[in-house]
Parts: structure tokens; sequence; C-alpha cells
């Protein structure tokens, strides 16, 4: 089981079940939400639990939305409309996950101050 929660830990959540490595999207919008790049992972919606108070959800898109904490500002998950699956933010997570980087999404988007260094698959 993962456990994760925001910075203030006002919204706490719990991930069960077998999870994918992470992925690290380079997309405008995560990297305008997150400040950098986004890394998540992704489980079914009745695998993550989701506890406490002042979770947002911010529509992006007209087909996904972006959840976050109200108090803080920490950008937690993920959720495409038409899929039961959400997506939550590795960086939330508390201690090690035993994941390993999966791939890295929207790398045409990525930003031109970093680069891409690791060997992990590339989509564009």
């Amino acid at each position: 089981m993962l456990k994760g929660s925001c910075l203030c830990g006002g919204i706490s959540f719990t991930v069960s079940g077998d999870v994918p490595g992470p992925s690290i999207c380079h997309c405008g919008q995560c990297r305008k939400q997150s400040g950098h790049v986004w890394s998540s992972s992704y489980a079914p919606v009745e695998q993550i639990k989701i506890a406490g108070q002042g979770l947002k959800w911010f529509r992006a898109s007209d087909t996904a939305k972006r959840g976050f904490c109200g108090t803080c500002g920490s950008f937690l998950f993920w959720k495409q409309d038409d899929e039961d699956t959400m997506s939550f933010a590795m960086g939330a997570l508390d201690g090690d996950t035993g994941l390993r980087l999966s791939k890295h999404i929207y790398t045409r988007d990525k930003g031109d101050y970093y680069e891409i260094a690791d060997d992990a698959p590339k989509a564009s």
C-alpha cells in the first residue's frame, strides 16, 4: 500500500494494489501547475482512498480535471473524464515506493532549460 499527503497534511490518500512505474509529464499544463514536471502513477479509482478536507478540482481542459489541496496548493491528482483510473503525484508519497520510472510523456512540450538524461522511453 502506498500512502501520501499534501504539504500541509490536510489531505491524505492511500493507494492499494499494484501500480505501474511512474511517468514524467513534460506538457505545458503539468509544468505550469507543478512548477517544473509532474511525475505520477495511476490506479483504478476504487483503489485510491482520499481523506481530509479541502480537495479542490480544476478543469484545465474539456477532458480532464486536476485535484489539489485548497489550503497549501499541492497538486495531487489528475483524472481523465472517460477513464476509470486516476493519476496520483509521486512527489506526494511518503517513504520509498519500490517503483521505477517507466517513461517520459509529452517530451515535445518540455522546457528548453533542461535535458532528459535518463534512458526511460520518451513519447512526444
